[in-house]
């Protein structure tokens, strides 16, 4: 006889609040995205805050402090930066074309494929466009970030006092050392990427720059960009610029490919051992792996929250084959 199958209503109830936890998670996703970008600003400035708080200065002022220098260096870059890249990139849309039809080898492969990149051209300037509309309208959202942020610095060396209202000994013991693993390893990371962001757009740019190159700015900070993209992310951000190298000559074409050749030489040799030494290395292949399930799931912002997820995860596994 078959065997009977008995559900108890333990499991029952069990499993229609578990459906119910993960059904009232998906529809405040929003939220849970902000608090968590809120959570990693405060994990890459809090270091620099704590050092000027071990310099006397109030942490509520040395919070302040971090801010008005972050947000000035960063209203300043994009200012001096936004209208030559601008007016640069819409030259290179309008000037691509042309550059195309001059390569050698292009009647090879037939007038439709410079048509069709024209119109992908035409279509990306509107997608620029249509975000640039949007970071805009979610202004809101971007003050609440940094709101949140704000008073999470605050209270970061508070936490204990914070967790005791919540938690026993033993486990704001257990919550204090995860948020501690947490913001070591998630912030020295970001900010190991962002330099070397930096590092390579810089790079670019200068060797472009003495080059007489053209559209110089776009290309460098696609460079920059694409460098959180191992292996690949390099070898695609070199292909506009030997296009457009090759559409001036091909000696012009060989230089550049040779320039990112170097500059990614630089950026493996030096940049990285240098940079990376005190941060948390990922293996190339988990971070390609973490950015294809990221924009699977979610799209860009799957693949900018990647990594950030992978780590907190890690850190998680870690303290739990500690026990």
């Amino acid at each position: 006889m078959p065997q009977k199958i008995e559900i108890s209503h333990k499991t029952i109830i069990f499993t229609v609040l578990f459906l119910a936890l993960l059904w009232f998670l998906y529809f405040i996703r929003d939220i849970i995205l902000v608090f968590f970008v809120a959570l990693l600003l405060m994990a890459v400035l809090n270091p620099l805050v704590s050092r000027l708080s071990k310099l006397k200065i109030p942490r509520g002022l040395s919070v302040l402090l971090v801010y008005v220098l972050v947000l000035g260096l960063l209203s300043f870059s994009v200012a001096s930066l936004i209208p030559p890249l601008v007016e640069q990139t819409s030259h290179l849309l309008s000037a691509l074309p042309t550059l195309l039809d001059n390569i050698l080898v292009l009647p090879m492969i037939g007038q439709p494929l410079i048509n069709e990149l024209a119109s992908q051209m035409g279509s990306l300037s509107s997608y620029l466009i249509k975000i640039t509309l949007s970071v805009f309208s979610n202004v809101l959202g971007v003050v609440s970030i940094l709101v949140i942020a704000f008073y999470l610095l605050l209270l970061r060396n508070k936490l204990d006092s914070v967790l005791d209202n919540f938690f026993d000994t033993s486990t704001r013991k257990k919550v204090n050392v995860f948020f501690d693993l947490w913001e070591r390893s998630l912030g020295s990371w970001l900010r190991g990427q962002l330099i070397l962001m930096f590092s390579v757009g810089f790079l670019t740019f200068l060797g472009l720059f003495a080059l007489g190159f053209p559209f110089s700015l776009p290309l460098a900070i696609f460079a920059g960009i694409l460098e959180m993209v191992p292996i690949i992310g390099p070898l695609v951000s070199a292909v506009p610029a030997v296009i457009v190298g090759l559409g001036i000559s091909p000696l012009m074409g060989l230089v550049v490919a040779i320039l990112y050749l170097v500059v990614q030489q630089l950026e493996n040799h030096l940049l990285v051992p240098k940079v990376m030494e005190k941060s948390t290395g990922i293996n190339p292949v988990v971070v390609l792996l973490c950015l294809a399930i990221g924009a699977k799931i979610a799209g860009v912002v799957g693949a900018l929250m990647a990594i950030p997820v992978y780590l907190t995860l890690s850190v998680l596994v870690r303290l739990y084959l500690r026990r």
